[in-house]
């Protein structure tokens, strides 16, 4: 079943990110964090040391019974996410595939 946009939706992505279609996102729909709150993928700006590490491993927990984990990384590959765990990897362990990417 194909869904619509909702009113107002983006028709043009900004630089570097996908498209909008909905084909595009599909794959969000099979996530296992679909239902999750999303302060366990992304730290607090306050968050250091060992409770920033614990809070990684039950994500990276979570994205390792997902799936769609591979799409999920690929995607924060392919868009440089900066911030959060996407498809079980850090934003530390992204970091040198991402610097790789702008030179």
């Amino acid at each position: 079943m194909r869904r619509k946009p909702p009113a107002g939706a983006v028709t043009k992505a900004p630089e570097g990110l996908p498209s909008p279609l909905i084909e595009n996102w599909e794959w969000q729909d099979h996530a296992a964090c679909r239902d999750v709150n999303p302060d366990l993928f992304f730290a607090a700006e306050s968050e250091r040391g060992l409770r920033k590490h614990a809070r990684e491993l039950l994500a990276k927990s979570l994205c390792g019974t997902c799936p769609v984990r591979r799409e999920c990384a690929e995607h924060a590959l392919g868009v440089g996410e900066m911030y959060g765990v996407w498809g079980g990897i850090t934003e530390e362990e992204r970091e040198p595939a991402l610097h790789g990417r702008r030179h």
